[in-house]
């Protein structure tokens, strides 16, 4: 009888995911795991499609799929308030022709 194993209740992801300005990333890549998150998540997009799209692994989209589900409300946070500053940007300077002041 073989004896019953465990779940770990956190798994190391620092193999896949490195965090750069603040935000988490694909390790060596640019790429947010906020934008793996949306492709999921908004668009429906299969873990295979995904990475295809985006020319990373499947095991690095599980990978940013399980940063963004643990750290889900912090990552949604930091992409609000970047779209926030977005919107405030456009509607400061957005509206001017090329040569205003």
């Amino acid at each position: 009888m073989t004896a019953p194993t465990s779940n770990p209740t956190t798994v190391d992801l620092s193999k896949y995911i490195e965090m750069r300005e603040g935000r988490a990333n694909i390790r060596g890549r640019r790429l947010p795991v906020s934008f793996i998150a949306g492709a999921a998540l908004v668009n429906g997009l299969s873990n295979a499609e995904i990475a295809y799209e985006f020319t990373i692994s499947e095991s690095q989209v599980v990978a940013a799929l399980l940063y963004y589900y643990e750290h889900q409300d912090e990552i949604d946070r930091q992409d609000e308030e970047e779209r926030a500053a977005s919107r405030e940007m456009h509607e400061k300077y957005g509206k001017r022709k090329p040569g205003q002041s």
